[in-house]
């Protein structure tokens, strides 16, 4: 089974975003344009809006309108998206717009447009398309492509759906015309994300950092506590930032909600501390988009989970020596992201090996060559084992150490009945021959257990260099 879900992302240590300036963060700002857009029997929907309003719990009216849910609607678009235009209206701001609002918005668009703001598409309608066939979802793109062209003068670069289906994201890959993606909150930076082979860019968005949560019964209050929340945020990511890894910090506001007097005070006040600060970048999602492909462009690297069966045996079949079988159990169980690292996949294969019976992990210690042996001499190691006991010079023995150590790898197999095992590349020569010493004294449980820990260790080690490599 292949898991399609990426449940590393950068993992411990995030790259430097190296934002402009080398700023410490960037902040991006996005208004979701909606109102217009929303489920409405006069939009040719089956039912009222129900989604994101100042009625907690609402549900679709089907057959009906709703003349409370279209006037909070209407409040957006009417005096909500005029506050928050004086607010912003001199910062870098990416506005969500659906094309079927955009279209019935032609002053907030052109507000839009002479404050230099970025109008990405945040599709055709806003409805949620969970159940909606695939191809009426990518109909729906392509016409949202169309009609905010028309609007708007020029095609969109970004794209957020919002109300998602699982096609969303690969749809928008397949379009071929964004330079971003936002349909994610995988991440505190952009991040490559490979459909068919082709790779995306994606600007992940927030659900956090968001006044939605004023429309959920467990979110936010009032004005203060989205403020607090926005400082704290960005208190923290800029503290990264200082301490040498960047990130961005999204926020996101809608017209009927952040537009209320009461609320946009915190938007004012968070715009207030973070210009108190030095080395802050606000940008665009496009800015964000542009930099990230030009400072980190897409490298293709390998991907043991995308591999066949075929051509992953035949790469790490070798890593648990003489053992292709522990490859085989790992092709054939579920893989994901998580395994195209060096860790990951060596995790994966230890699991394998200890969930193996006694057997067969007593067969992978007795495959293990003794170190500087005879199969040494004879150079009838494996490539890999070569160049591990070539690491710690075992490759260049003087003759006196070559008889110690043919005298403890011969007591040590006399008494624990597998060949000694440590993984060289840890240790340089005094440290390998003190620690045969040490372990021939050991019982052989004990030994047991230690030489599996070695195995295991010796495949973390080989892992690190082929993918490493790659």
């Amino acid at each position: 089974m292949r898991y399609s879900r990426d449940m590393i992302g950068y993992g411990e240590h995030t790259p430097d975003a190296k934002w402009p300036g080398n700023a410490r963060i960037a902040v991006q700002i996005v208004i979701n344009y909606e109102e217009g857009g929303e489920n409405s029997i006069e939009h040719g929907d089956a039912a009222s809006e129900a989604f994101l309003s100042e009625i907690i719990g609402a549900q679709p009216w089907p057959g009906k309108r709703h003349w409370n849910m279209e006037s909070i609607y209407d409040y957006g678009a009417r005096a909500g998206f005029w506050r928050l235009h004086r607010l912003l209206k001199d910062v870098p701001v990416t506005v969500y717009g659906v094309a079927t609002a955009l279209e019935r918005a032609p002053e907030q668009v052109a507000a839009m447009q002479d404050a230099g703001w970025e109008i990405a598409t945040h599709g055709y309608k806003w409805i949620d398309y969970k159940d909606i066939p695939r191809e009426i979802e990518a109909e729906h793109i392509a016409k949202a492509i169309e009609l905010h062209t028309q609007v708007t003068g020029e095609r969109p670069r970004g794209f957020y759906q919002g109300r998602t289906s699982m096609n969303t994201v690969g749809l928008g890959c397949e379009e071929g015309g964004f330079e971003y993606l936002a349909d994610t909150i995988a991440d505190d930076l952009p991040y490559w994300h490979v459909h068919k082979g082709k790779p995306q860019l994606m600007v992940p968005y927030t659900m956090d950092a968001n006044d939605m949560r004023f429309s959920s019964g467990q979110g936010f209050g009032t004005g203060v506590e989205f403020f607090d929340y926005l400082r704290d945020s960005f208190d923290i990511l800029y503290a990264e930032g200082v301490a040498g890894a960047p990130k961005m910090m999204s926020i996101g506001l809608h017209c009927r909600l952040a537009g209320r007097p009461g609320r946009a005070m915190a938007i004012k006040q968070f715009l207030e501390h973070a210009r108190g600060h030095e080395g802050v970048w606000f940008a665009t999602r496009l800015d964000i988009a542009r930099h990230w492909a030009k400072t980190h462009p897409y490298r293709a690297k390998l991907r043991p989970s995308q591999m066949g069966r075929e051509e992953f045996i035949e790469q790490f079949g070798g890593v648990y020596e003489h053992s292709p079988w522990i490859a085989e159990r790992v092709w054939d169980a579920e893989m994901g992201a998580i395994h195209d690292t060096p860790a990951g996949l060596a995790a994966r294969m230890a699991q394998i090996f200890r969930a193996a019976s006694d057997e067969e992990r007593l067969g992978v210690l007795l495959a293990h060559p003794d170190l500087a042996g005879k199969l040494a001499a004879a150079r009838r190691l494996t490539e890999s084992s070569t160049a591990e006991q070539a690491s710690a010079g075992l490759d260049s023995l003087t003759d006196e150490e070559r008889a110690e150590f043919d005298r403890l790898n011969s007591a040590y197999m006399e008494k624990h009945r597998f060949p000694f095992i440590i993984a060289v590349r840890d240790h340089d020569k005094p440290g390998i021959m003190a620690a045969m010493r040490q372990r021939i004294d050991n019982d052989t449980a004990t030994e047991r257990g230690e030489a599996e820990r070695q195995v295991s260790r010796i495949a973390t080690l080989r892992l690190q260099q082929l993918l490493d490599d790659n």
